[in-house]
């Protein structure tokens, strides 16, 4: 017997909420699937030892040691995740004008890619190429005296700091820098050191942002001075964007990347249709610290909110997330 009042309307053909009745149902329908195969954990390496120290302003994320990255790294494979991306926290000591510490053989992002294929082989490394965290200005890029970035010599030490993290044995070197012409000439010098199988992940098209201000806590790259516009893209344009990607992939990109994410959805929609590369987000660090904020306020339902967003980048397009919940989303999706 139907349910239905008798006074309704029989004329409907279309009823929508046939498909919304119950859980089976909406899962039987749903478009958009998030799985811990889509996730990368972004990870802060320091020097020392047995120290873990938690970022203030990102709950829940901290710098490790390499002894305890790599405890942490074993639990984050255990949990399916498949890939970590890397980032270093450099002493002041080796900070200088162009950043000759990024490509020491013996360096901390060197090391601790030897470390982390031995101790765990089966997970994916990727590494970031890029001068900030290993410049005394706080850029991505060698800056002159005019305080102006500068391309070509950038470039240069890009190239081999990426060779450098091939030669420790990272899987996908990351340039983050937006330098015009870096990945064409870091694709041509990992092929002619016989690094053929390294892969890149561009960053393809990112953004002059105000979501990056707990990642540069974490690393303690803040510009000394100015911003990062001359190099980052404009917030308000979307068709730069696409010309950044064709680039990229005409350069020899494996990956592209949309960052920030939650705010870029539209780009990333857009990327999507332009590309038959997968398309990675980068759920970013402001993105993060907001979530945490109002889940610590009891404003909103974390879990909750956490999946809806992670969800709505894979839907907007996004085929890889680098997301620093990655961890408490595959223990939700276990």
């Amino acid at each position: 017997m139907s349910s239905e009042n008798p006074t309704s309307n029989s004329s409907l053909i279309q009823r929508p909420r046939r498909l919304l009745r119950t859980p089976a149902l909406r899962n039987m329908v749903q478009e958009t699937q998030l799985t811990v195969d889509d996730l990368i954990y972004p990870m802060f390496v320091m020097e020392g030892e047995n120290q873990k120290m938690e970022i203030s302003s990102m709950p829940g994320c901290y710098r490790y040691t390499l002894d305890l990255l790599l405890k942490e790294i074993k639990q984050v494979s255990q949990l399916g995740i498949n890939a970590i991306a890397l980032f270093p926290l450099i002493s002041e000591a080796k900070k200088d004008e162009t950043g000759t510490e990024s490509y020491n053989p013996d360096g901390l992002v060197q090391k601790t890619v030897k470390a982390i294929k031995q101790a765990v082989p089966e997970i994916l490394v990727i590494t970031d190429v890029a001068l900030d965290p290993f410049s005394i200005h706080g850029h991505d890029g060698i800056v002159d005296d005019n305080g102006v970035i500068l391309n070509d010599p950038t470039v240069e030490v890009l190239v081999k700091m990426a060779v450098s993290q091939a030669e420790a044995g990272t899987d996908i070197v990351a340039p983050s820098d937006m330098m015009d012409g870096r990945i064409g000439a870091i694709r041509q010098a990992l092929d002619a050191a016989g690094y053929f199988h390294v892969a890149i992940l561009a960053y393809s098209a990112k953004y002059a942002s105000s979501y990056y201000g707990p990642f540069r806590d974490a690393l303690d790259s803040a510009p000394k001075f100015g911003d990062k516009k001359t190099y980052q893209m404009d917030a308000a344009n979307a068709r730069e964007a696409l010309k950044e990607v064709a680039l990229d992939i005409a350069e020899g990109a494996d990956i592209v990347m949309v960052k920030p994410a939650l705010a870029y959805m539209d780009i990333i929609c857009q990327v999507k249709s332009t590309t038959n590369l997968p398309v990675a987000a980068y759920n970013v660090s402001g993105e993060y610290a907001m979530i945490k904020a109002a889940a610590q306020q009891g404003w909103i339902d974390e879990k909750k909110v956490i999946l809806e967003t992670l969800t709505s980048m894979k839907r907007a397009g996004a085929d890889l997330i680098l997301t620093y919940f990655a961890k408490e989303v595959a223990l939700m999706l276990l």
